[in-house]
Parts: structure tokens; sequence; C-alpha cells
């Protein structure tokens, strides 16, 4: 037999029963497993960048499995519980796709000979998230285009969204070279602040908000040269853990200790490492 999603809403039931489910599960709030939904949604990225798909299945019950906790602790808060989950999200998709839900309805169908155009999807889906964004209950006093960016992603994930929306209403360069000269300035200004921290006359705080805008320029750049730049700092991530762990073991085959070896020996053997790679 195999077991259905109605069978994981029941596991998830007993989990979280007073007195007979599991001690862990039932003092779980809300905010107690976002660290741990957090953690599953890398491993599934991770499962798909080395293409893992065995793995990949099992990274993604993990993650399903914190949707259905979720879910079971709305339906115990009487928030909302997984039908009304699925029932939201089907409803949204349908809305945000007229052009495969002409009628609004999962059974309409679009005439294949009169299918619009991708930048004509494009510009509806965008306005079509716009009505939503506006329909929503205002939380504070007032409102913005960069509302619906969550504050909790990883910082350079939100800079490229935030950098997107506000180029949607013309606020961007409008070529790259003034990136180029932008990321020149902000290295200036981060040597300037860092020597000032250096000599007393500046602080870490300065330093650290330098590097921040320096890093924002990077995305900027990333983003007009259509470059994810997580995806380019993960590359860059997996060439140095290859290049130190191939130095480490031509250390190792020689007799030699990494933690005694002087910066020059070490960089002689990152070169030939490297171009051992460019062949």
């Amino acid at each position: 037999m195999s077991y259905s999603i109605d069978d994981l809403k029941t596991l998830m039931a007993r989990l979280r029963e007073p007195d007979t489910g599991c001690p862990w599960d039932t003092r779980q709030t809300f905010a107690s497993i976002v660290p741990h939904t957090i953690e599953e949604a890398y491993e599934v990225a991770d499962a798909i960048e080395q293409a893992d798909y065995p793995h990949l299945k099992d990274e993604l019950g993990d993650l399903l499995f914190q949707v259905i906790f979720y879910a079971q602790m709305g339906r115990e808060e009487g928030h909302f519980d997984f039908d009304s989950i699925v029932d939201h999200l089907v409803r949204k998709l349908i809305r945000r796709h007229p052009h495969v839900f002409p009628e609004g309805t999962l059974e309409s169908r679009i005439d294949p000979s009169n299918r619009p155009s991708e930048a004509w999807i494009k510009e509806s889906w965008e306005r079509i998230k716009a009505e939503e964004r506006a329909e929503k209950p205002v939380v504070e006093s007032s409102v913005s285009r960069l509302d619906g960016i969550a504050r909790t992603l990883p910082a350079m994930a939100r800079a490229e969204k935030l950098q997107r929306r506000a180029s949607r209403h013309g606020f961007d360069w409008p070529e790259i070279g003034p990136v180029f000269d932008k990321l020149h300035e902000e290295i200036d200004e981060l040597k300037d602040a860092w020597q000032a921290a250096q000599n007393g006359s500046g602080d870490q705080d300065a330093v650290e908000d330098e590097l921040g805008d320096l890093l924002f320029v990077c995305v900027n750049l990333a983003r007009f040269m259509k470059v994810d730049p997580e995806q380019a700092l993960n590359r860059t991530n997996r060439k140095f853990d290859a290049r130190f762990r191939a130095i480490e073991a031509v250390l190792e085959s020689e007799g030699r200790d990494l933690d005694e070896e002087s910066l020059e020996a070490l960089d002689a053997i990152w070169q030939k490492v490297k171009g051992v790679e460019n062949r």
C-alpha cells in the first residue's frame, strides 16, 4: 500500500496530540520551526544542484512535512488548515494565469491558436500581483511599491528583489556603465571607512555600512548581467572548496602539514591546482 496526503495529515495530528503525541512536536510553535523550514529548503536546493534525484525525493518530503506542520498548528489555533491552504493556492494560481485559464476556472482552456505573447503574460502577471498587494489590509501607516518583499529573505536575494521592483517603476540605471562606476566609487568609500576605523577617526559601523553598499552594487551588477548572484557566489564557493581540498591532498601525499606551510608555498600549490582545472 501507499500512504496518501490524508495519511500525512493524520500522522501530523497524532504527533501534536498533547497527551500521546511526540513531546518535541507538541512544544513547537510557528516561530520555533522557521529555522528548520529554511534549512529544509536549502537542502532541497542542494540536492537539485547536485542532480541527486533520489535524495531530492527525500528532501522534498521533509519540506512538505514543514507545510503540514504549519497547517496543523494553523488548524489548532483556528487560523487555517491544509485544505484551505490548497484551496487558496489553486485559486491564486488560476487568477494569475488567465493565459491558461481564460474563464477563471480550472476546467477552462485557452485556444491554442490565440496564445498571448510572453511579454503580455509577464505584464499580466505583474499587474495581477500588484492588484493583490493593493487588496491586502494595510498594516503600516503608508503603502510602498516595495511591500510584499519578505524582510526575512537572505540578504542577497532580498537586494535583488528590491532592485527589480524599483526598476519596474523607473528607479534604475539606464545601462550597465554607471553600475561599474558606482562599484569603483563604493570600493573607494569602503577603503576610506576602513582606514578611518584603523586610525581612530572612524568606527566599525561605518565599515559595515560601506561594505553593505558595495555588496548591494555587486547585486545590481549581477542583475544587469542577467547572472543570479547567489548562484555565482555558490559557484565560487564550490571552486574554493575543491581547490582547498586539492591543496590538502597534495600536502598529504608529500607528507607535509598544511598548518606548518608558508602562505607562499600554499599559494604555489593553489596556482598549480588552478592550472590543472584550466587544461
